[in-house]
């Protein structure tokens, strides 16, 4: 993320207003704009020359061709480690990755292996994108890593293989509502397991707590800037395991928000659509329709999702454990990295 970038003179935040809701999907926007994808290396690093050339102050104000540099640098570097997160598992790469796996797991007459299968593929990539986008100030160990991902698995694939189960058994409902029914169960172990999985993933922050720093005023900001140090630079109050529980809790919750509408809408329009006659007569395109609702759902639904909170969340330092009493900046407030 720019942040992380060297300079003295502080970025906006945004083009937006990130206090409110619509200022923070516009802005999420942008961070999940798969055209960010094809920018190389060498762009990127570009993007961060430019970006640097503002905050060293010879760039006197942001232009259009920064803020799209800003939105490069912001959707593919972490902004704890300043690294690039790998393509696959940035959020602008979040919905083709999961239509992969999404692609996989709607294949008809999977049975339980092909089930368990994908079911394991799907959060194979969900441990990856949660580990790639958590909060870096408390890392995992491979072993920890090893245990959440073997109990995410595990609940994704008992949720998923007991819908399937419990929906055939189900004599008392029509065949349109078993049949809808059928289309949920995937997307029903997708939304239950997906929450769950970032609760496993990033178990260890809520153990150990992550960074909280104090929120800067315009005056804190200048003079570190007349010290020659930015807020990077403003030393960790230390950890909070509250924060780190709201920080998950929210993060969790996002990923409810998004999977929830891709659950339920592409399923319900494909059975008014199955009812066609250019549908019925045509069988064999109803996976790439299926498919085409749910790519348009997703990019529809995942800004107004991750949007739901704060990247950087802002909370009264009362608000957490008694050490950080009294210690927060402006207003009283503190602020960390929910992740993303």
């Amino acid at each position: 993320m720019s942040s992380s970038l060297t300079g003295t003179r502080a970025l906006p935040e945004s083009q937006y207003d990130l206090s409110t809701y619509w200022g923070r999907v516009r802005h999420t926007i942008g961070i999940t704009d798969p055209s960010t994808l094809l920018v190389s290396t060498s762009g990127l690093e570009q993007a961060k020359k430019a970006l640097i050339a503002y905050k060293q102050g010879q760039t006197k104000e942001m232009t259009p061709e920064l803020w799209k540099a800003k939105k490069i640098v912001d959707s593919t570097l972490h902004p704890d480690t300043g690294h690039p997160v790998f393509l696959p598992f940035r959020m602008s790469c979040f919905v083709l990755s999961n239509l992969i796996v999404t692609a996989g797991m709607l294949t008809p007459g999977l049975g339980n292996r092909g089930t368990i299968a994908w079911q394991i593929a799907n959060q194979s990539l969900n441990v990856a994108i949660n580990y790639s986008n958590s909060n870096k100030s408390s890392p995992l160990s491979w072993s920890k890593i090893g245990q959440s991902y073997a109990l995410a698995v595990g609940a994704s694939c008992s949720v998923a293989v007991g819908l399937n189960s419990i929906v055939p058994r189900l004599k008392k409902v029509t065949p349109s509502t078993r049949l809808i029914l059928g289309r949920l169960v995937p997307f029903a172990a997708v939304a239950s397991a997906g929450a769950l999985n970032v609760f496993l993933m990033r178990g260890e922050e809520i153990r150990t707590g992550i960074d909280v720093f104090p929120v800067l005023s315009d005056g804190d900001k200048a003079a570190l800037a007349a010290q020659g140090k930015h807020e990077s630079d403003v030393a960790s109050l230390g950890k909070s395991r509250k924060a780190a529980t709201l920080a998950v809790a929210e993060t969790a919750l996002s990923r409810v928000l998004n999977s929830s509408p891709i659950m339920v809408i592409p399923a319900l329009v494909l059975v008014r659509l199955q009812g066609r006659s250019w549908l019925k007569r045509n069988p064999r395109y109803t996976t790439p329709v299926n498919l085409g609702l749910i790519l348009v759902t997703s990019y529809a639904v995942l800004p107004l999702a991750l949007a739901a909170f704060p990247q950087r969340q802002k909370v009264k330092a009362e608000s957490l454990e008694g050490e950080f009493h009294g210690r927060g900046g402006e207003d009283g407030l503190v602020v960390f990295n929910r992740g993303i």
